[in-house]
């Protein structure tokens, strides 16, 4: 049972002190590993994948049967200045499309048999336009926060978490500025395909609200509550709560991994459960991937967001947790190791 949030100081306590992993079976995944019917380190990074999963688990040959995938939706302020290629009511529209399970992430999560879960979150009530006023309240924050982590299984064996929000690649862009430093054009890309001249407004925009707010801004929550969405909040809280239940988490494209960095720079080692999915085409995402210390382990030139990167890297995993949950040691086969 997880405790209840009631204030951001209470939710930063307990990301200090999350769980770590089983440090005797990621010892003995690791020794199991060099005893499998394979030359040593010949399955490359499924190796290290599979010890990883099998740490935080608690289990020396862990299977994957119930997998997460929880969207989350907001609506932002900022997409009135033209931020984006689509206008905002596509948000509850794409809500509508995946609870009718007609969008891709359906379709990947059916593929992996996974439980999808939609969290739309106030679409009547956007954010306010950061460049004006803070996004959110501290009250604003936690509650969507909190909403994120509610949301997660406490029977899931791993969680992909995803967003839909348009103007939402705005709010992550300011986020990583904000977070990393380097200029606006850094970290702001295309998003829904916006056209050269709207690429340069919506870094200038981006420049204007991390201007606004840098001075206020000590941590990740600090850029959450002044510069994210109610999505991303969503899925902080919800990566945040995978850690306390020992569910290791599978990141998506470059608004989520935008989420995952207001953690990781509010608590060192807050990202150690995860790891990323893929890597976008979302031009900052393989920057924003280095400064949180994550290899990608799909390249495929996506960047539809909804988790679908993510969810589509599961049979990674999986493929991984099937070679060292599954294959014979030496010994068993009675093979000679040489």
């Amino acid at each position: 049972m997880l405790p209840q949030l009631t204030s951001l100081t209470k939710f930063k306590a307990l990301l200090a002190a999350a769980p770590g992993i089983n440090s005797d079976i990621e010892v003995a995944a690791a020794v199991l590993n060099g005893q499998l019917t394979k030359p040593p380190g010949s399955l490359g990074r499924l190796e290290d994948l599979a010890i990883w999963y099998a740490s935080w688990r608690g289990n020396l040959r862990p299977q994957l049967h119930m997998p997460q995938v929880i969207v989350f939706a907001g609506n932002h302020g900022v997409a009135k200045r033209g931020v984006s290629a689509f206008p905002a009511e596509v948000t509850e529209q794409m809500v509508q499309n995946f609870e009718r399970g007609g969008a891709a992430i359906n379709q990947l999560a059916r593929l992996v048999a996974a439980q999808l879960d939609v969290v739309a979150l106030q679409l009547d009530r956007p954010t306010q336009d950061f460049t004006q006023d803070t996004a959110m309240s501290e009250e604003e924050v936690l509650a969507s926060l909190a909403v994120g982590w509610e949301a997660v299984d406490p029977a899931a064996d791993l969680l992909v978490v995803g967003e839909m929000g348009i103007g939402n690649t705005t709010a992550a862009a300011a986020l990583c500025h904000a977070l990393f430093g380097g200029t606006a054009s850094d970290w702001t890309g295309r998003g829904t395909g916006v056209d050269n001249d709207g690429l340069a407004s919506k870094a200038r925009i981006v420049e204007d609200g991390v201007a606004a707010h840098k001075d206020q801004i000590n941590d990740g929550l600090d850029a959450l509550t002044r510069l994210g969405g109610r999505e991303i909040a969503g899925m902080v809280g919800a990566i945040a709560a995978a850690r306390m239940l020992r569910i290791p988490v599978i990141l998506d494209g470059f608004i989520c991994c935008a989420a995952a960095a207001c953690l990781a720079e509010t608590v060192e080692g807050a990202l150690d459960h995860t790891v990323a999915g893929h890597v976008s085409a979302e031009s900052a995402h393989q920057a924003l991937l280095d400064r949180i210390g994550k290899v990608p382990l799909l390249s495929l030139d996506m960047r539809l967001g909804e988790g679908s990167g993510g969810t589509l890297a599961i049979q990674v995993l999986r493929g991984a947790l099937a070679c060292h949950s599954g294959m014979a040691t030496f010994d068993e086969a009675g093979v000679s190791d040489g």
